[in-house]
């Protein structure tokens, strides 16, 4: 126990340290702070609040356990970050554990209205299917297929993150809830638990799993990508593990 003790205080010890490597204790300045932020704010520096990295990675943790439990349920967890620094971010980590993503301007009713934003999606694979196909060509005249092409384009650009978004997904990961206001708005609507990465301008109380942090640097958006990232690879581990114990295959590989 003494061992594992001493694991879990170098674990918390290192996160700490890549915490503040990655710049994630830098907030807004005071005048910004939304209340509910206060509990987090360890100090100030040239005039910028810092957030408290022990209480952040408190939050963290608490986020991290809801997100393997979602990966061992092969839960779908939707990503959003539209702001010009999260766009990348959150469209990589999305794509790591094949999950669908909104890496640009929220559509509104993309979750209280899904079944309008699903028939767009279904037009978009439409399109893609037959373009794979070789279909336009011979069929179309140039002028339908460039038509076509421009259709495919914008309907990507809004909806080609959420092709594999058959359903309502089961959580969400949002990157600045300030910005993302609508999408947190038709979440809560819908019962849809949202994590989030939120800066001191936020309020944490319109989520259910928030995590302070600096949500404009990319080193720190990155950094708590990953983490989401990561503990639903953990949770998606213990599913196959458990999967492989209930069919009675040993750790060897053999039948039990």
């Amino acid at each position: 126990m003494e061992k594992n003790l001493i694991t879990k205080n170098k674990d918390i010890s290192a996160l700490l340290d890549d915490l503040f490597k990655a710049g994630a204790h830098f907030g807004y300045t005071r005048r910004r702070r939304h209340p509910s932020v206060t509990p987090y704010i360890f100090g100030v520096k040239n005039k910028v609040e810092l957030f408290d990295l022990e209480k952040v990675s408190e939050l963290l943790e608490k986020a991290s356990i809801f997100v393997e439990k979602l990966g061992e349920e092969k839960k779908q967890i939707l990503f959003v970050g539209g702001k010009n620094e999260a766009q990348s971010i959150v469209s990589s980590a999305a794509e790591q554990i094949e999950m669908p993503f909104v890496a640009g301007r929220w559509i509104g009713g993309t979750i209280t209205n899904f079944s309008e934003i699903r028939k767009r999606i279904n037009r978009l694979e439409e399109l893609i299917d037959k373009k794979d196909k070789g279909e336009f060509e011979g069929k179309y005249t140039k002028m339908e297929i460039l038509l076509f092409s421009r259709e495919m384009e914008d309907l990507k650009r809004y909806f080609g993150g959420l092709i594999s978004m058959k359903e309502l997904p089961h959580a969400m990961f949002v990157i600045d809830t300030q910005r993302e206001k609508l999408a947190v708005s038709e979440a809560r609507l819908a019962g849809i638990p949202v994590v989030a990465l939120m800066n001191s301008d936020c309020d944490v109380s319109s989520v259910a799993y928030p995590i302070v942090g600096n949500d404009m640097a990319i080193k720190s958006i990155t950094l708590f990508a990953d983490k989401i990232v990561e503990a639903y690879k953990r949770g998606l581990s213990k599913a196959v593990t458990t999967g492989e114990e209930e069919n009675g295959v040993g750790a060897d590989g053999g039948n039990n």
